[in-house]
């Protein structure tokens, strides 16, 4: 039996497992470092793939996190194309699909997580695609050179960057959504209705409160997409997104503790002696959470939980204290959210939609917790302050856009609470 051992061994090469290596040589860690990542290529971003990729805008080169010789210079090893099969914390070793076995110091889990797939008839048909890997773009983009009818299934993020890519491109698609707005599980409703207008005004057919019975097929290639009202819709393209499954299975097998993702404490530690867990796959305690554990699928998140992990393995015990960030581009719109809004009990919108330039602020007894900003950067640094000094803004002041962040008057939390509706 092949074994090999690395002092500490990280499985997952997106922004998460390369930002450890990264972070263990920038502390001066001198042990070997290994990733071991079922995807064949260096460390990329993986963002870009929904956006700048699948419009060509970018080229693959230019979305790798670091130049592939970056690696090999710091004497980090990659063995890509690999799964681990296998987790022993008890003997502190992983083993891989091809039989190797790897000893490890400390096991860094930044494995993410794979698309949540449909479970209808024909989920799995030719010319079914989700959006995760380069390799899921570029069968994409091979099968849009045909100019097929597209279909996308899924209103959040991955679902309405592709649709703006598409409608830019020509190509606008039907998209469905189950629930009553896009963005629901993250937003609110003046958000959502705001880019709902934005996409039908560049031809995206968006259908709200629509189910999907199946998937049409002839022979194995997909022909259509049936509604709940039994209505077929031509497609020879359908591209799913309906969230992301956290990549745990092998550390549930191994003994770890689990709740929508594996569980870990304010040092990314799991319940597994000299396991780590961070980025998309790991619920943590959130300084910014309305008190319970959050799991966040974001580059932020995944970046800073790294160099928390990092910080520990050298033997620091500095906890995971981070203000959550995400954005998303579509057309000419940038949408820039910084905080966590579950928990809210106000909404407030400074400036006008009409104007393609506003924000969305979340309250929570009377304090700001999170905003939501289109086109609107000086909001998003301004707003960082409210955030994390966790103050009451004068909320007729903040209606304003003319007046400052920065200059709009704080109040006592108390008066602030009771100053207006629940939503």
């Amino acid at each position: 039996m092949a074994m090999r051992r690395s002092d500490v061994l990280i499985v997952g090469a997106g922004h998460g497992g390369a930002q450890t290596a990264i972070a263990l040589r920038q502390q001066g860690f001198e042990g070997d470092i290994e990733i071991v990542a079922a995807q064949v290529e260096a460390p990329y971003e993986r963002p870009a793939l929904s956006k700048e990729y699948l419009s060509g805008d970018k080229s693959f080169d230019r979305l790798l996190i670091r130049p592939e010789d970056f690696w090999r210079e710091r004497s980090i090893r990659m063995t890509l194309g690999r799964r681990v099969v296998e987790v022993s914390s008890t003997d502190r070793h992983v083993r891989l699909d091809d039989g190797q076995v790897i000893e490890f110091g400390a096991l860094v889990w930044a494995a993410g997580g794979t698309p949540r797939r449909l479970t209808c008839q024909g989920h799995d048909a030719d010319g079914v695609y989700t959006i995760r890997e380069k390799a899921d773009v570029d069968r994409l983009n091979a099968a849009l050179g045909f100019n097929p009818r597209v279909v996308i299934i899924g209103g959040g993020y991955i679902g309405l960057e592709a649709a703006a890519v598409l409608a830019k491109s020509g190509k606008p698609p039907v998209l469905l959504e189950a629930g009553e707005r896009v963005l629901a599980r993250v937003s609110a409703e003046p958000l959502s209705r705001f880019f709902e207008a934005e996409h039908r005004r560049h031809g995206v057919d968006i259908r709200l409160s629509t189910s999907v019975v199946c998937i049409e097929t002839v022979g194995a290639r997909v022909s259509g997409v049936r509604l709940g009202d039994q209505t077929v819709l031509p497609a020879e393209a359908v591209i799913v997104g309906v969230g992301l499954a956290p990549a745990v299975e092998i550390l549930q097998e191994a003994g770890a503790e689990m709740s929508d993702g594996v569980l870990v404490d304010a040092l990314c530690r799991t319940s597994l002696d000299g396991v780590y867990a961070i980025g998309d796959c790991a619920r943590h305690p959130n300084a910014y959470s309305d008190g319970g554990l959050v799991r966040l699928e974001s580059v932020q998140n995944a970046s800073d939980q790294a160099v928390t992990v990092a910080r520990t393995i050298m033997g620091g015990d500095e906890p995971y204290v981070a203000l959550p960030w995400f954005w998303s581009n579509q057309y000419d719109l940038k949408l820039q959210t910084l905080g966590l809004s579950q928990g809210h009990d106000q909404v407030v919108v400074r400036g006008r939609p009409d104007q393609r330039a506003f924000s969305v602020i979340y309250l929570r007894d009377g304090r700001m917790i999170a905003i939501d900003c289109v086109n609107a950067v000086k909001d998003y640094v301004q707003a960082r302050a409210w955030i994390l000094d966790r103050r009451s803004p004068d909320v007729e002041a903040l209606r304003d856009p003319l007046t400052p962040l920065k200059a709009v008057p704080a109040v006592p939390a108390a008066q602030a609470q009771g100053s207006h509706t629940p939503v």
